[in-house]
């Protein structure tokens, strides 16, 4: 059977190998982290969203992005330190203004395959990832932001989502501890919200009890042609350069399969491809609700601010995850307190009667193309595929994708003696 290395045990990384060990591949993933789902995967907001599969590629971003250029608290900020990567990516999401709309329906649909395939997998492999389907709760302070929402209504309800308009009275039927005002709001019931995190590591442990093997500490340093497959090399991520080489090992295989995030634009580079995916940083904070009284004043259903960019999960009883914002500043990973803290103040202002005291912050580096739909599929060389550069989607839309990018393998590599379904 033909033997596929999978690069990178993100999300996406490891619903692409479950996909592929399902289908009869031999699997090898290589993950540069200890273990797996350590870096984006590790505590996103946990929204499986449908509802916000709505593309950035409008002249608003732009304009609103000019208008919070001097707000270091602002929910898009840009570091307008020159960079050639940063500003030639800003001028294809420009170019793709144009295809906001396609785009937007094309995520739609994506995130709706994913969201059955997403729940197939955790049933099958008994994986418990404080699963909520409690749906999704957008809310807007005035009439000028409930009417964008409305027209963005428009191409989700075309992709094949319903999304109810919902009233000030209803948003807190729906969601009580709620305490600010509102103009209305958009309820999407089928949307739900999971640990990213718990997923990712239930369904790795999952593809070995299948056969797939994992590689951990393994940084990349060369995929090269192999006679008809390929070469990969690496080295512990985690020790000098000199150590590095001594324990360098090596892997063949017939087809490589790459999912490394950020790091995907350098790999793809090294086999003849042009991946223009930039990081642009998000940021979390979970809230320990340590008390009853916290516990009973967080909220159960997902919600989603779209003036502030800010979206939030109960994860369990004990726990509840904020996060937001976006920041266009290279791979920086540095926590900043003056974008911790407006999650922080947002969950006061919204639900204060919930305990701030014992927060966990995080910052992550969303991998994202110019027109926001991920690369998935064969790259130029025979061998070489993708599923990589999901942006903000990552969690709502990998198990679709995955499959995609098997559907990509077969189509190349296929395992001798499967039929392919027509």
């Amino acid at each position: 059977m033909p033997h596929i290395a999978v690069i990178g045990a993100g999300i996406t990384g490891v619903t692409t190998a479950y996909a592929l060990i399902q289908r009869g591949y031999d699997v090898t993933v290589l993950e540069r982290h200890r273990y797996a789902a350590m870096e984006t995967s590790f505590a996103n907001g946990g929204q499986l969203s449908v509802s916000n599969a709505e593309v950035w590629n409008k002249t608003a971003t732009i304009l609103q992005g000019l208008k919070w250029m001097m707000r270091r608290d602002a929910p898009l900020l840009v570091n307008p330190k020159p960079s050639w990567h940063k500003y030639s990516w800003m001028a294809e999401f420009i170019g793709q203004i144009r295809h906001y709309e396609a785009n937007t329906v094309e995520t739609v649909r994506l995130a709706l395959a994913a969201r059955q395939q997403m729940f197939a997998m955790a049933e099958r492999e008994n994986i418990d990832f404080n699963l909520e389907k409690r749906g999704i709760l957008h809310f807007y302070r005035d009439r000028a932001g409930f009417e964008k929402a409305l027209a963005v209504n428009a191409l989700l309800r075309k992709g094949g989502l319903a999304r109810d308009a919902v009233t000030p009275e209803e948003i807190r039927q729906i969601e009580p501890t709620l305490q600010g005002a509102y103009h209305g709001g958009f309820f999407t019931p089928s949307d739900s919200t999971g640990d990213i995190h718990k997923f990712t590591r239930g369904l790795a442990e999952a593809c070995t009890r299948r056969g797939v093997q994992f590689r951990y500490d393994a940084a990349i340093e060369a995929i090269e042609p192999a006679g008809e497959g390929w070469r990969l090399r690496w080295g512990p991520a985690a020790q000098d350069d000199g150590a590095r080489v001594a324990a360098r090992e090596t892997l063949e295989v017939d087809g490589v399969v790459i999912c490394a995030g950020c790091a995907s634009r350098d790999l793809a580079a090294a086999v003849g491809d042009r991946l223009n995916i930039y990081p642009v940083k998000g940021y979390s904070i979970t809230v320990q609700l340590h008390t009853p009284e916290s516990q009973e004043a967080a909220p159960q259903v997902s919600i989603l601010d779209d003036a502030t960019k800010i979206v939030t999960s109960r994860l369990g009883r004990d726990r509840f995850r904020v996060a937001g914002t976006a920041e266009f500043n290279g791979f920086n990973r540095d926590i900043r307190h003056d974008r911790i803290e407006p999650l922080v103040r947002w969950t006061r202002e919204q639900f204060p009667r919930v305990a701030t005291d014992r927060v966990v912050a995080w910052s992550g580096l969303r991998p994202m193309m110019p027109g926001m739909l991920p690369r998935v599929g064969p790259g130029r060389q025979r061998g070489i595929f993708y599923n990589t550069g999901h942006g903000h989607l990552g969690w709502t839309l990998s198990a679709a994708t995955a499959q995609i990018a098997a559907d990509a393998v077969e189509g190349g590599l296929p395992v001798e003696g499967r039929r392919l379904a027509a």
